[in-house]
């Protein structure tokens, strides 16, 4: 037996801790710092403020997604009151502060969560931070990579350490292998479903198994990405060989001799055999359907051919949420999901709005059109996503379905863009989260596939996916 066996989360934390500040609480190196629009210019503006410095702007990156305009021609103006000065702030201060900008017009803007991977600024067994919940998605590539806020952004900036309270460690092994039609989406809410919205709180989550291994890499980002929604501190997959693929040549990856010594040393990322897991949790994805949900909460998602609850159908679920969720969403107990109409569907986000979701919306969409009276809309994650998809002709498959074709950035994902669908409107959506008025006043969200949001886009309801695939 190996002595003091780690886990993969341990090895990295051990490399990065510089001081033990209490039992519980450690002061981590921080290796790379993303910021966006939203928060990153206030971030920026707090350091200057109190007279301070970024201590190394090669180290910290910052694009603009989360309330720019995604309609085509856009500007700096924007839908979102005080969006414009948003922009123009982060632009400046970052710009002033000597840091990489992805601005408007840059061919490779577009969504922090999408632009890092795809330049290579996550490496596996880095640490990096940025001022948004979805930052865990980037663990896909073997990293540390959580969220937080713009204060602890501003100390991050400053000094290139964070003091971060140890998380608890938790390995969810998938095994088996996912069905025909079935993504990483529907793997993620069928665990949501299973284990609830909490399921993960205080933990680092670790996914493995051979479920995982088969998972190319934007789909372990959406995977990783959806652990939020478990309440996870983040998520983590061990860098194996197709890790190593994806990075070789990406713009901030090593190169020559520099990437064989890294690629040598990532390969040893992984958790030792006998690593013990503060919780461990089986899931088989054989059995896992195309899922969307019919609640106010990832949690409450069923597999396609089922219908709407009539009782809470896990302990994590209450009679009283249960109950409010039915009415938010003006469903009745016993009505099949697929039967729903829908007034739009949304296919975008940090979590499914990479070339591969996209390639796999168009199959689907492919010599068909949108149902009448559904209003489409498909963003792509990053302006090089759009670019690859317009070589490939995705785009025009799109448009030709009826869908809007759209310039890159978090659009409808959340009202704060300043787009919504309109009040109560039903909406089926790729993102990754369903909250009440999430993407408007009222809006009832449905989250699904890319997937099943162009099936049901095309039938005019909520449909099963696997019935258009050719």
């Amino acid at each position: 037996m190996r002595v003091n066996p780690k886990t993969l989360f341990e090895k990295i934390w051990a490399t990065h801790r510089i001081a033990s500040l209490d039992s519980a609480t450690d002061l981590i190196a921080v290796d790379r710092i993303l910021l966006h629009e939203r928060t990153g210019g206030i971030a920026l503006r707090g350091i200057a403020e109190r007279g301070r410095k970024v201590l190394d702007a090669a180290q910290a990156f910052a694009t603009m997604d989360h309330v720019v305009d995604t309609r085509p021609g856009r500007t700096d103006k924007t839908l979102m009151p005080s969006g414009t000065e948003f922009i123009t702030a982060t632009r400046d201060a970052a710009r002033s502060a000597g840091i990489r900008l992805f601005d408007l017009g840059d061919p490779a803007q577009g969504i922090v969560h999408v632009i890092s991977p795809e330049l290579g600024i996550v490496l596996p067994g880095l640490t990096l931070v940025c001022p948004d919940s979805h930052t865990g998605t980037q663990g896909a590539l073997g990293a540390l990579a959580w969220g937080i806020g713009s204060t602890e952004a501003e100390h991050a900036l400053a000094t290139g350490t964070l003091r971060v309270r140890k998380p608890k460690s938790m390995r969810i092994e998938l095994s088996g292998r996912l069905a025909f039609g079935v993504t990483a989406k529907d793997l993620a809410l069928a665990l949501l479903g299973r284990f609830g919205a909490g399921g993960a709180s205080g933990h680092i989550v670790e996914f493995a198994g051979d479920a995982v291994e088969a998972l190319d890499i934007e789909a372990r980002m959406t995977l990783c990405n959806m652990a939020t929604e478990f309440s996870a501190f983040s998520a983590i997959v061990a860098p194996d060989v197709r890790a190593l693929d994806y990075l070789r040549g990406r713009p901030y990856a090593p190169s020559g001799v520099m990437w064989d010594r890294a690629a040598a040393d990532w390969q040893t990322l992984r958790s030792d055999e006998d690593a013990v897991f503060d919780t461990d949790l089986q899931f088989n994805a054989d059995a896992v359907s195309p899922m969307v949900t019919w609640g106010t909460s990832p949690r409450q998602a069923i597999p396609i051919e089922a219908r709407v609850p009539d009782l809470p159908a896990s302990p994590f679920d209450t009679i009283q949420s249960h109950a409010r969720a039915l009415a938010y969403m003006e469903l009745s107990p016993g009505t099949e999901i697929a039967a729903l109409l829908i007034g739009a569907a949304f296919i975008g986000s940090c979590t499914n709005s990479r070339i591969s979701d996209l390639r796999r919306a168009a199959a689907i969409l492919s010599g068909r059109k949108v149902a009448a009276g559904v209003k489409a809309i498909c963003v792509p994650g990053s302006t090089p996503v759009k670019r690859q998809a317009e070589a490939e002709g995705l785009d025009r498959i799109f448009r030709a379905a009826g869908f809007e074709w759209r310039e890159s950035g978090c659009s409808m994902c959340f009202f704060s863009g300043g787009e919504s669908f309109g009040a109560r409107q039903r909406v089926i959506s790729s993102t990754n989260r369903n909250f009440e008025s999430r993407q408007g006043p009222q809006t009832r969200t449905h989250l699904a596939s890319p997937e099943t949001v162009a099936a049901s886009a095309i039938a005019g309801h909520i449909a099963d996916p696997r019935r258009f695939v050719r």
